[in-house]
């Protein structure tokens, strides 16, 4: 019987664990608080920054949002970042992406400080997450949200195959690195990949993160295999859809993610705890 990874009630879970953290916190007279930088007036960014805010309200989490014009250099950026690695009272930053054309987003992500790295881009905390010192880093959200979804459902990666589609910074390499922490036997797939369907059907664990609608589809999956949609894709109706054909696959799946209301929710949640733990790494430093 097929098993759907909600997201909805497993975030809600995972961030009524971090309010509980954020209240222990503030009973020690820390306030977790994160500082969000927004550039320009990306539709679909504007809605994620609102997402976070209301997350953070949710939580306990004091947020800032830095709200600035598209056409802002690249500099004046780089020195909103300095001012808020300087400022102790703030514990996470996180730089909305995409960024406009003029700023380099690479030197924007290396400029934060590590321990308040929250969204994990830093070089310093990729290099940790591969090192293995997951207590030291800050995973990236989709793929911890990723993680989240698959020990809820009871799916344990140790001894078994995954496959993951797209390797980006963001998601597919470090969900790779995460799969392989748990002491699965990974594949990690890209354009240049051959044979990607016989691949991707030895997957106990199938990974789709590609951005293209309906990628996967019900021949590329083997039966019982637990499948996680990472993809966010806006079709021909207007509607969200994965990049998975779920009507196709979810009756072969042992367990999916639904597009929307999945994978998406878990982002968001563990941002949020991300930055409590970054408020308590602060605050065990100064203890």
């Amino acid at each position: 019987m097929m098993n759907l990874m909600e997201g909805k009630p497993l975030a809600a879970a995972v961030k009524a664990r971090a309010a509980a953290r954020v209240q222990a916190l503030q009973a020690r007279g820390v306030q977790p608080r994160l500082a969000v930088l927004l550039v320009g007036d990306n539709p679909a960014s504007a809605v994620y920054v609102r997402g976070k805010e209301k997350d953070c309200a949710e939580c306990g989490i004091a947020s800032d949002v830095i709200r600035l014009p598209a056409d802002t250099a690249q500099s004046a950026l780089l020195a909103h970042i300095a001012a808020l690695n300087a400022d102790s009272a703030v514990h996470g930053i996180l730089v909305q992406l995409p960024l406009p054309a003029q700023i380099d987003p690479d030197a924007v992500l290396e400029a934060i400080a590590p321990e308040k790295d929250v969204d994990g881009f830093t070089p310093v905390n990729m290099g940790r997450l591969l090192a293995g010192r997951l207590d030291a880093c800050f995973a990236p959200c989709t793929p911890a949200g990723c993680m989240e979804l698959l020990a809820a459902a009871g799916v344990d990666p140790a001894g078994k195959q995954a496959v993951v589609l797209g390797r980006s910074n963001i998601v597919g390499k470090p969900m790779a690195v995460l799969l392989t922490a748990a002491n699965a036997t990974v594949t990690l797939c890209h354009s240049k990949t051959r044979d990607l369907a016989a691949l991707c059907r030895r997957a106990d664990i199938l990974v789709a993160a590609i951005g293209r609608e309906a990628f996967v589809t019900a021949d590329m999956v083997k039966p019982g295999a637990a499948v996680v949609d990472v993809g966010i894709n806006r079709g021909a109706d207007g509607k969200l859809h994965g990049d998975v054909d779920f009507a196709a696959v979810a009756p072969l799946a042992g367990a999916i993610t639904p597009v929307p209301g999945g994978v998406g929710l878990m982002t968001r949640a563990m941002l949020m705890e991300n930055t409590v733990k970054a408020a308590e790494m602060a605050a065990k430093k100064l203890a």
